[in-house]
Formats: structure tokens, C-alpha cells, sequence
């Protein structure tokens, strides 16, 4: 943890732990970690988003976050690197907590409260979801909102392969697996090239 925070700009440091702070204070009232995790929300959470920012090579300026929650990886990823970030999450209470947080450590993020389905945004070079849905699912919400060129980055526990199986039954596309840095039963899907077959 404290490599990783070294590494890091110190704006950076302080906007992530204005974020900390705030999510401890939320989280006794609203459920956006589980308490176990309290402990370790940098190691489990913040570093877990923060490795996207690299893992697969330099982000495109702009990113749309399906299931935002409590802004895993999304708003960590417009803190961190100052990318433009629609963070879509339907529970309102989350949302209110995404709109609070974007405020008070000025990321380059809007929040958008409303089902994904629902949602109207221009298509974007990067999507991320983080333990949203299964793969087959993510990729239906996330080819609208896909730029043609672009890419998703959904990380998954190794256990994913049933998922990928499923969903090349039904989209034509490219597929990495990154391993992890933070994880060691995790996986980063890199997904490319995304058609639907049929």
C-alpha cells in the first residue's frame, strides 16, 4: 500500500484519501463496502481500481462506468489520472454519494442515476464494471455505449471462464486475461473488437 501511494502524485494522495474519509463516514449508513472490508479498502479497492490505470496500457482521455457503486473503478480512475468519467449507478442513495464525492476531491467525473439501459451518452473509448454482472450481460450493456475502436476492462476472479465460454457463444471479439497485480485469484479482462454474432 504504501509503494503504491508513493508512486502517486501527492494531489493524488490527497483527493484519494478525501475519498476515503468520505466513504468511511457514508458506509455507516449506507451499505457501499461490506465492514469486513473496511480494513482493506486500499489493498481490496483503491489499488484493485488504481492497477487499470496501467495494466493494459495508457487510458483513452474518456470512460463510462457501468454499476458505478461506490465508485470502484471508475471515479478512483478520474482521480488518479484525470480522464473524464460518466459513473452510471441506479441506487440513488449511491448516487448521492458518487455526486458528493466527484465535489469534494474534484474529479472529472458526472454521475448519472438512472439504469443503464436508460442512460443516453455519446459512446466512449473505455468501459469498466467491477462486480456488476456476468460477462455476457456486461457486454450487452456495454456495446452501446462502445466506441468502435474501443475497449472494456471488466476485472473477474479466475473462476470466469464459464462466462467467457457464454459470451462467445453470442459476440465476436478479442479477449485478454492480465492477471491481476492485486489479486491473486484475479483477472483482468481486456475485451476488444466486440461484434454480436448472428
Amino acid at each position: 500500500m504504501d509503494t503504491v501511494r508513493q508512486q502517486l502524485p501527492p494531489r493524488v494522495v490527497a483527493a484519494l484519501a478525501t475519498y476515503e474519509a468520505l466513504l468511511r463516514k457514508w458506509n455507516a449508513t449506507i451499505n457501499l463496502v461490506s465492514a469486513a472490508d473496511l480494513p482493506l479498502l486500499w489493498p481490496r479497492h483503491i489499488e484493485d481500481s488504481l492497477q487499470l490505470g496501467s495494466i493494459a496500457g495508457p487510458l483513452p482521455p474518456r470512460a463510462i462506468d457501468l454499476g458505478s457503486g461506490a465508485g470502484f473503478p471508475g471515479l478512483i480512475l478520474a482521480i488518479a489520472f484525470g480522464i473524464d468519467v460518466e459513473l452510471i449507478e441506479q441506487d440513488q442513495r449511491k448516487a448521492a454519494f458518487l455526486r458528493e464525492a466527484v465535489l469534494a476531491t474534484g474529479a472529472h467525473a458526472r454521475v448519472h442515476a438512472m439504469k443503464i439501459e436508460r442512460v443516453t451518452l455519446p459512446p466512449a473509448p473505455l468501459v469498466v464494471s467491477r462486480a456488476l454482472a456476468p460477462l455476457p450481460v456486461l457486454l450487452r450493456l456495454a456495446k452501446p455505449l462502445l466506441t468502435e475502436d474501443g475497449f472494456c476492462l471488466f476485472p473477474k476472479s479466475r473462476a470466469a471462464e464459464p462466462e467467457i465460454t457464454e459470451a462467445e457463444r453470442h459476440w465476436s471479439m478479442r479477449i485478454e486475461r492480465i492477471p491481476s497485480r492485486t489479486d491473486p485469484n484475479g483477472l483482468i479482462l481486456r475485451v476488444s473488437e466486440l461484434r454480436p454474432l448472428g
